[in-house]
């Protein structure tokens, strides 16, 4: 499978690092800190979907910024209303 492209995961961390809210990407039984690029780039894949998981502070902030820049690089994201 492509792995997401460089850019991409470079700006969805810096996106995430924003907020103060906890930012979560779920995938099949795997949960990865979305402030964490070593995460991203180790897990973020082009052609699967994920659940994005928002709890703190800012969090409706955040889960607008969080899908507007999942959809900017065309990834797949379920942002999960808790």
């Amino acid at each position: 499978m492509p792995s997401a492209n460089n850019a991409a995961i470079v700006e969805i961390s810096q996106t995430a690092n924003k907020f103060r809210s906890s930012i979560v990407l779920q995938y099949d039984n795997k949960y990865i800190d979305v402030k964490s690029i070593l995460g991203l780039f180790t897990t973020l894949l082009s052609s699967s979907k994920y659940d994005l998981h928002v709890h703190g502070p800012d969090e409706a902030e955040a889960k607008i910024a969080m899908a507007e820049v999942f959809a900017k690089h065309d990834l797949g994201v379920n942002v999960v209303a808790d």
